[in-house]
């Protein structure tokens, strides 16, 4: 089987990060076009010997790079074509219908109730995605409560299948060599209480809630922030406002390892140590198509806070140690955390069983079986959470 992904950009995020990991356990032959961003996940996916073609589109009205998507899309001779993110969903749907795919999955890895991948969801944003979808074969939600919100929004329930996005849970485990070595490049005391927050630094992700919670507890409370944004010159402005300069780390973008651009990188600046050097990983986020971050952090054993997560809320209740809701607002998170820290370090880091629900190789082993489906004609079995 030969699978063409089609994804919006290749810097660091979520999505593509999850892409990168699906191509190393789904058993197809597979090659990868971003419409623009090349960045280090693409360099990452091309180390771990995929294909990574650039389409190099100069902005979402770029419409010329479409005739050149069908000639690639033609030229691969491709059995399904499988697009990420909206922009890639959008003109991939339409380029595979032109080359004659039809087998055509797309998968809906960040919708909210009032926004998508940052976008304001207005009546345009959703007329246009409900256009193209309607050009694809399968949607595939990344948990059942985006499956429930594409069927509210027309999507019948036999055209979309629940996939959760999935770990590689080892390497996340606890490493108290990685949490020392993170801790002193980053110049946190080996004794501080550390709040991370792991995501893109932007507006809807609230992290300045953290930054106001942290502000209420005492002074050997740090907080470590791990990604990048547009977000990120307020939060060093409000850490400032707050007089939480030097009690906040911005640790930038980072990967779950190396990026394949020249060697590894140091491990001390990995996604999997940074987790290792922090007390309890918070989400004020109120609005999260999954939550990934989180299930990383569960299978580094930190307790978790969080204001959404359906990964999370999708498990049975007597599953869902190691973690707690809070409200999205400063003082909330203020009472939680503070508890967390007068309780003091567990005795013993480990990863709670409910991770196993999200292990790669079951993720990666459900979209097979959509492949399958998509390949030998319509499924009229009704789909839901």
């Amino acid at each position: 089987m030969r699978v063409l992904h089609i994804i919006t950009g290749l810097g660091m995020g979520g999505a593509e990060q999850q892409l990168r990991l699906l191509l190393r356990h789904v058993p197809a032959t597979c090659d990868v076009l971003t419409l623009t961003n090349a960045g280090s996940v693409a360099r990452g996916i091309t180390a771990d010997g995929t294909r990574v073609t650039d389409l190099a589109m100069a902005g979402n009205r770029d419409v010329a790079a479409l005739p050149r998507l069908v000639r690639l899309i033609r030229a691969g001779r491709y059995d399904v074509v499988h697009t990420h993110l909206y922009r890639a969903c959008l003109y991939g749907r339409i380029a595979a219908r032109v080359a004659g795919v039809r087998a055509i999955v797309a998968t809906e890895h960040s919708l909210g109730d009032s926004q998508m991948e940052g976008r304001p969801l207005t009546s345009g944003v959703r007329a246009l995605y409900l256009a193209g979808e309607r050009l694809g074969r399968m949607t595939v939600a990344v948990s059942p409560a985006v499956g429930a919100r594409l069927n509210r929004w027309g999507v019948p329930w036999q055209r979309i299948r629940v996939v959760p996005n999935g770990i590689d849970a080892d390497r996340f485990r606890f490493d108290p060599a990685a949490r020392a070595a993170a801790r002193e490049r980053l110049g946190l005391p080996a004794d501080a209480f550390v709040i991370g927050g792991v995501g893109r630094l932007t507006e809807g992700k609230r992290f300045d809630v953290l930054l106001r919670a942290a502000a209420q507890l005492p002074s050997d409370v740090r907080v470590l922030l791990v990604g990048s944004g547009p977000q990120e010159a307020e939060l060093r402005r409000l850490a400032g406002r707050l007089g939480l300069a030097e009690r906040v780390r911005f640790a930038g973008e980072t990967g779950h390892e190396d990026s394949g651009d020249g060697g590894a990188e140091h491990a001390a600046t990995q996604l999997p140590s940074l987790l290792s050097a922090m007390d309890t990983l918070a989400s004020p986020s109120p609005e999260e198509a999954f939550g990934l971050a989180l299930v990383e952090g569960l299978a580094s054993g930190l307790p978790v806070l969080y204001a959404s997560c359906p990964a999370i809320e999708g498990l049975p209740a007597h599953e869902r140690t190691s973690s707690a809701y809070c409200a999205s607002d400063p003082d909330s998170f203020a009472q939680v955390l503070y508890g967390l820290r007068r309780s003091g370090p567990p005795p013993q880091r480990t990863a709670p069983a409910a991770v196993r629900h999200y292990d790669i190789t079951r993720s990666a082993g459900r979209l097979m079986d959509v492949y399958a489906s998509v390949l030998t004609g319509p499924n009229q079995e009704v789909n839901s959470p």
